[in-house]
């Protein structure tokens, strides 16, 4: 129970913070498409390019992420070591990268379609190669517990970003709207994601200079035998880590190829900030994540991991489905966050959500082959679920849009999932309560039916009426599964 209790608090650590940040970022949300209109196409631009930049950032850390977290609970008493050939390996690809793109921006640009911009090539590349060295400094903090550095880092970044995106899309807007011969040397009304780029450029430069004193531990090392077991490890890990992040963003990525020219640019402005609604859902499992993989790691695979993986499973799905249920319930307050032009595409919502529900229960799954150095095995399952994304995209989207691209997603994390825990219990077997889950699941789901079937015409009394069915999942899973008594500041009153 310590250890589930660890996990929850750090959960909560990481998770407040996460919540924090995706609600501040949520302000830039409605300032971003209440200033760039669908038909614009702006936000589909900024969608694409940080498609590519997430890509390209999972190809520049190396899957040096999981690889650190993992022999840094190897080797406890090298942990300086581990750290530096980390830091090596990655900074050396990231100077690689960024001088191929430095040396053919134009073509780059020219092949991307944004030739008329390459500055958001150069400034972009920039930025991912800080946020590579930064994503091991993170991973870093996360080990050694300092979970207050990390949290106040990640606000730090959030709040700059907000300040400047305020400047950026009210203030100077207003001062060229009154005086425009005060900024007009500096300042373009539609060159919107320019805008958005730089401030990431700055605010990513700011963030790195607080890494300092971790960084002091670094020392050039040749420990060719630790490089290659660590490269070794490694480069199964990119593998899944790139099938993983096209399954989040191929989608993005291609869809300018797939529907090309304004209709392409216009739908997937749409796209890209309805899903921003379904964030929440990312941010809860990357704060499971945080809390998660640093326990398991030092765990093991123990039989009491095997355990703790088990109940911690459980959880994570009863939270993630009150997540999905509260997000569905109240779309009417949700919507919001974008401009109205947007809504059109608020259907994909929930299937979406689901989507990264099951995205975050393979996560979970993935422990078993990387606790076993075999994670030569993610890379299979995620290539698969990959090809099925892409395969359904290519057929689906010029039909259907962007309503393929979630049902895509939402196939392609399936079949990963599936296969990761048929092959798992084979290999590795962990005894997951599967009658809670699938009670979860199957509560979540006739609860959101009825939603959906009960038509009630005033907004206010549907989402009354959504809350009742809150109550109702929230108490079934107090009754069953939450431990209130065990709840410090509760446990009180039970005395």
């Amino acid at each position: 129970m310590g250890k589930l209790q660890s996990l929850f608090k750090d959960t909560v650590i990481y998770g407040l913070s996460s919540i924090v940040g995706r609600f501040l970022n949520y302000l830039l949300v409605p300032l971003y498409s209440y200033s760039m209109t669908a038909e614009s196409g702006n936000y589909g631009i900024v969608t694409n390019v940080y498609a590519w930049t997430a890509l390209i950032l999972v190809m520049l850390t190396f899957g040096f992420e999981t690889t650190f977290m993992r022999f840094a609970g190897k080797y406890k008493d090298e942990l300086p070591k581990v750290f530096s050939t980390s830091i090596q390996v990655v900074a050396t690809v990231c100077a690689i990268f960024l001088f191929t793109v430095l040396s053919n921006i134009t073509p780059i640009a020219n092949a991307l379609g944004y030739e008329q911009h390459p500055e958001f090539i150069t400034m972009m590349s920039v930025v991912i190669s800080l946020d590579a060295i930064q994503a091991i400094a993170f991973t870093y903090l996360r080990f050694k517990n300092k979970a207050i550095k990390f949290v106040s880092l990640k606000l730090l970044f959030i709040g700059m970003s907000i300040a400047l995106n305020v400047v950026a899309f009210l203030l100077l807007p207003y001062i060229y709207e009154k005086n425009p011969s005060l900024v007009s040397s500096f300042y373009e009304p539609n060159n919107q994601a320019y805008y958005i780029f730089l401030i990431n450029l700055i605010c990513t430069s700011a963030i790195t200079l607080f890494f300092i004193p971790e960084f002091k531990i670094f020392k050039f090392t040749t420990d060719i035998r630790l490089l290659k077991e660590m490269l070794s490890y490694s480069w199964p890990i990119l593998l899944l880590g790139l099938a993983g992040i096209l399954n989040l963003h191929a989608d993005k990525i291609i869809y300018p190829i797939l529907v090309p020219g304004e209709e392409g640019r216009i739908e997937l402005s749409i796209y890209g900030a309805v899903v921003k609604i379904a964030a929440i859902m990312a941010m809860l499992i990357q704060a499971f994540k945080y809390a998660y993989e640093p326990i398991v790691f030092k765990m093991g695979n123990s039989r009491e991991s095997k355990e703790y993986q088990a109940i911690a499973m459980k959880y994570f799905i009863a939270i993630a489905l009150l997540a999905f249920l509260a997000v569905v319930f109240y779309m009417d307050i949700l919507r919001n966050i974008i401009a109205p032009d947007y809504w059109v595409g608020l259907g994909v919502v929930p299937i979406v959500m689901l989507a990264e529900i099951i995205m975050g229960v393979y996560q979970n799954l993935s422990n078993w082959y990387k606790l076993n150095d075999e994670t030569w095995w993610g890379a299979i399952f995620s290539t698969i679920g990959c090809i099925i994304l892409f395969v359904i995209n290519i057929i689906f989207v010029p039909q259907y849009g962007y309503h393929a691209c979630a049902i895509a997603s939402l196939i392609g994390f399936t079949v990963a999932m599936l296969l990761s825990y048929f092959v798992g219990q084979y290999r590795n077997p962990i005894m997951y309560d599967l009658k809670s889950i699938f009670s979860y699941v199957l509560l979540a789901m006739l609860l959101y039916k009825i939603s959906q079937l009960v038509s009630i015409e005033n907004s206010l009394l549907h989402m009354g009426f959504n809350t009742i069915l809150i109550f109702i999942y929230l108490a079934y899973f107090v009754k069953k599964d939450l431990p209130l008594k065990q709840i410090p500041i509760i446990k009180r009153f039970f005395k």
